[in-house]
């Protein structure tokens, strides 16, 4: 297996730069593993490849306003910050540039940038790690929101208009540093639809971290070290999703997200209550013991994320899916279209 078994090639024009104005009236391209088949709906169409007793899992994490932008003390230079997770001792991983001037002892100062907010916000950088990571403090213990922005991927150049565009209507729990990007497709609505038909919703919470933004740089996929998530499954989702399994139902993971949690938290094909640190890499040759049916996005090349999908449903057929895709006019990563893999 090589990364480059992962390629494709992509034109800028279909990376999505804005959601659209309804959530669900984004594409979705049904694909059945065992025959092959392809069918293009749009996202409100999805009740019709449920069935009563199914159960949705989706992953209820809410991105916080992670991008830090300020100066640095001393230089006047301009900084960003990234705050990935908050660390047990109130301190924040995070990613920072230019990284040759955020060493140990460098400090960044930062705006507020919405109304009513007082005073500057102090980032400070207090060590390094592998891959570029920073531990940094932010002075008083002070939370990002009222000084940071939502941290949209380097390939969207538009801005956001609303910032709950980049969250999920069911987002609960503050945590991640990307949205968990299947779920946007989702309106309340049709959530309700799902329910009147009998199909179940459950949630869990992983807190989407670091490798949402680092690439895989390793020839060989296997070796890539991917870092660990913060991941929360409770008893009463962990018994759903045996019962769903016991009548013979489906369970249809929402995301990558909660694909590698509820896989992380089963042993022997079922699910159990967890809470802790994520750190499963999926990749061709895995044997799903929970997921069913998996609903996604359309991802980067050569990221973890087609190297799941394609654990999932096969290499060869999503890269044929990707050119079917690209052919269609389908629009691509965060705020793009979406699949169903049955």
């Amino acid at each position: 297996m090589h990364l480059s078994d992962f390629d494709y090639h992509l034109p800028p024009g279909l990376i999505a730069q804005h959601p659209l104005a309804v959530r669900d009236q984004s594409r979705l391209m049904v694909l059945d593993r065992r025959s092959h088949s392809i069918e293009h709906r749009h996202f409100f169409e999805i009740g019709r490849y449920l069935e009563p007793g199914d159960t949705l899992v989706l992953n209820n994490s809410r991105v916080i306003p992670a991008r830090l932008n300020g100066l640095i003390e001393g230089s006047g230079r301009k900084a960003e910050v990234l705050l990935l997770r908050r660390l047990e001792d109130g301190n924040w991983e995070a990613l920072a540039r230019p990284g040759r001037r955020l060493m140990p002892g460098a400090q960044v100062r930062v705006h507020g940038i919405k109304p009513g907010v007082e005073g500057d916000l102090t980032v400070s950088i207090l060590g390094t790690g592998e891959g570029g990571l920073r531990t940094v403090s932010l002075d008083g213990n002070i939370q990002p929101d009222g000084y940071g922005s939502m941290p949209l991927p380097p390939y969207i150049h538009a801005r956001l208009v609303d910032d709950e565009r980049y969250q999920t209507v069911y987002s609960k729990p503050d945590g991640s540093a990307a949205a968990p990007t299947a779920g946007l497709h989702f309106t309340p609505a049709l959530l309700d639809d799902m329910k009147s038909r009998g199909v179940n919703t459950a949630f869990v919470t992983l807190h989407v971290g670091l490798d949402t933004f680092q690439p895989v740089r390793a020839d060989d996929p296997a070796r890539h070290h991917i870092h660990t998530e913060y991941g929360l499954v409770s008893r009463g989702t962990a018994d759903l999703v045996n019962d769903t399994h016991s009548r013979g139902k489906r369970v249809v993971a929402v995301g990558t997200t909660s694909v590698r949690l509820i896989e992380a938290s089963s042993q022997e094909g079922r699910s159990g209550p967890f809470e802790g640190q994520v750190g499963l890499f999926i990749l061709p040759g895995y044997e799903f013991r929970v997921t069913d049916a998996m609903v996604t996005n359309f991802h980067l090349p050569k990221s973890t994320l087609l190297m799941m999908v394609s654990a999932f449903a096969g290499r060869e057929f999503m890269l044929d899916c990707y050119e079917v895709a690209k052919k269609e006019g389908y629009r691509f990563f965060s705020f793009g279209d979406a699949m169903l893999i049955v």
